[in-house]
């Protein structure tokens, strides 16, 4: 059995990992970002919190299916509702899940790469 260390090409040692709880809370966070329409909400979330019926108008899908995507957000804790009288106002818990879709959607726009 080799005991030596590996070190990468680049002559650096691995980069320390975060523990188990946290890759786990991470790796929930990216699943709960992975349908397009969530992406869509997310984006329209970066700027202003938004009640569902103008999401359902900017996003041209239906209510229950906006719906359906809010609550996988929610539970992952990348959005926040208040309710304000009869409407629910969701916003982004914070902007560092808005700079992962940006940066996610400007690297698929750059397209394929050799």
């Amino acid at each position: 059995m080799d005991t030596t260390e590996h070190v990468p090409s680049g002559g650096a040692p691995p980069a320390a990992l975060p523990g188990k709880d946290t890759l786990s809370a991470a790796g929930e966070i990216l699943r709960a970002l992975a349908a397009p329409v969530r992406i869509a909400i997310v984006l329209q979330l970066r700027d202003a919190e938004r009640c569902v019926h103008e999401l359902v108008e900017a996003l041209g899908v239906t209510q229950p299916l906006i719906s359906q995507h809010l609550r996988v957000l929610k539970a992952a804790g990348v959005v926040r509702g208040e309710r304000n009288g009869r409407e629910v106002f969701y916003r982004l818990v914070d902007d560092h899940l808005a700079h992962i879709v940006i940066d996610a959607v400007a690297h698929a726009e750059e397209g394929p790469r050799p």
